[in-house]
């Protein structure tokens, strides 16, 4: 309704409708900004985590959503976290592979994660690869992220008796030794719980079913969680 015809309906000057008119738009102005800044600290609180790893964390032979990605993310979301975890787990994945694609898969993310979960290491005890060999892929693939500002949440292996006790004992202290050298957070056997429990592997007792993923996440979510407020 114009002023002139404001004045004459309800005998308000427009000197009165031009006051009320700014006081309203300060209202609005204030408003707005306040929605602008809760996004803002909505999206400040938003965490990104990248699984990088193999079978173990690529969710081998399971559903869609019973995964270890998946369900980090179940988990993490309850305890109240707004958190993303990407699965960047390759099934077979050496060590070697796993550094040959870290720069790509680092590159081609939408954003930089605020974690890295590093699992891997498991297929090159399998395949009989000197410990040393998987010792410096696995410094190089830390490198790599921290050289982005990634944190590392390093997740261990723990070699067979099997292995020959040489080789087990240069593989078992792969992890503890790199965690030492970059100062990283290490929760020490990614299958600690779930190993030689036939109730929660698939038919080859290698790999966790959906409920050995499950037990897989109840043992990890505190080091997630400390590493993220680490992280943050």
């Amino acid at each position: 309704m114009p002023l002139v015809a404001a004045h004459q309906r309800y005998g308000a000057s427009p000197r009165l409708v031009h006051a009320a008119l700014a006081r309203l738009a300060a209202l609005l102005a204030l408003v707005w900004l306040a929605g602008m800044a809760f996004a803002g600290e909505a999206r400040a609180q938003e965490r990104t985590v990248l699984a990088f790893g193999d079978s173990l964390t690529a969710g081998y032979q399971l559903k869609p959503g019973e995964g270890f990605a998946p369900r980090l993310q179940e988990a993490l979301t309850a305890r109240g976290m707004d958190v993303t975890v990407i699965n960047a787990g390759v099934s077979g994945d050496t060590s070697a592979a796993g550094r040959r694609r870290i720069e790509w898969t680092l590159d081609n993310l939408e954003r930089t994660p605020d974690l890295m979960i590093l699992e891997l290491g498991a297929n090159d005890m399998l395949r009989g690869i000197d410990p040393r060999e998987t010792l410096r892929n696995l410094n190089a693939i830390i490198e790599e992220a921290k050289g982005r500002g990634i944190d590392v949440l390093l997740t261990g292996m723990l070699g067979p008796p099997n292995m020959g006790e040489d080789n087990r004992r240069y593989f078992n202290a792969v992890y503890p030794f790199l965690a030492n050298r970059h100062d990283l957070d290490l929760y020490p056997f990614f299958l600690n719980g779930v190993i030689f429990q036939r109730q929660l592997l698939l038919p080859d007792n290698l790999h966790p079913n959906a409920d050995g993923v499950e037990a897989i996440v109840r043992g990890i979510l505190p080091s997630v969680e400390a590493a993220l407020r680490k992280a943050s």
